[in-house]
């Protein structure tokens, strides 16, 4: 069947809301949501804010997609790392390498960090309900790691807590002109965070190595 003419319209049309949602991620970090404005967001792409408002009707329903957006990668993301049949140690280093790339190169930080609570009650329901379920995602690859014996025992739950939590500080400290990429990062952070997860040949906690 040959794709119908439509198909490059939205095609392009996709990848503008992403522009459009990559420059207001950069505008909420920066200024926060209530200093941003829209006519920022839409001068950081040499649009007018009429042209954005083909695409998105207000600046909280581009919030809404920022959180929407970027969950929907993590989530895809999780289904993928717990179809593969990996070990746990191997699964929750790639959620928590994706994670950063996602916090760094994408929209930072905004699936879980970013005023929530500017949104209104129905569409904050709908974003925490996709949040939660990549929050038990990870709680289930760490009970996995647990009941297989490589991880040490522990609260999967406070366990998740602080392995996003980690990840979600990112933001704060990141400075886009420093030499290191999202990968290194990200590879640094699974490092560490799997070194105090993983149980030795002793049957304690302790390193990869």
């Amino acid at each position: 069947m040959l794709p119908s003419p439509s198909m490059p319209a939205r095609a392009a049309a996709s990848a503008r809301r992403i522009d459009i949602l990559k420059s207001a991620a950069a505008a909420f970090r920066r200024r926060g949501y209530h200093g941003a404005s829209v006519g920022e967001i839409a001068d950081a792409l040499h649009m007018t804010k009429g042209s954005l408002y083909y695409y998105f009707r207000n600046k909280e329903e581009i919030l809404y997609f920022c959180h929407d957006y970027s969950l929907d990668i993590l989530l895809d993301l999780l289904g993928k790392v717990e179809a593969e049949g990996r070990p746990p140690e191997e699964k929750l280093r790639r959620l928590v390498v994706a994670f950063v790339h996602m916090i760094i190169d994408e929209l930072h930080g905004t699936a879980l960090t970013m005023d929530l609570q500017a949104l209104s009650p129905r569409a904050l329901r709908r974003i925490i309900a996709k949040r939660d379920r990549f929050d038990r995602g990870v709680r289930r690859v760490l009970q996995e790691g647990m009941d297989a014996g490589a991880f040490a025992p522990g609260d999967p739950k406070l366990l998740a807590f602080a392995i996003l939590g980690a990840v979600n500080w990112i933001p704060r400290w990141f400075d886009p002109r420093g030499t290191a990429s999202s990968d290194e990062i990200g590879q640094a952070f699974a490092d560490y965070l799997l070194r105090g997860l993983l149980v030795n040949r002793r049957g304690s906690p302790g390193s990869e190595r």
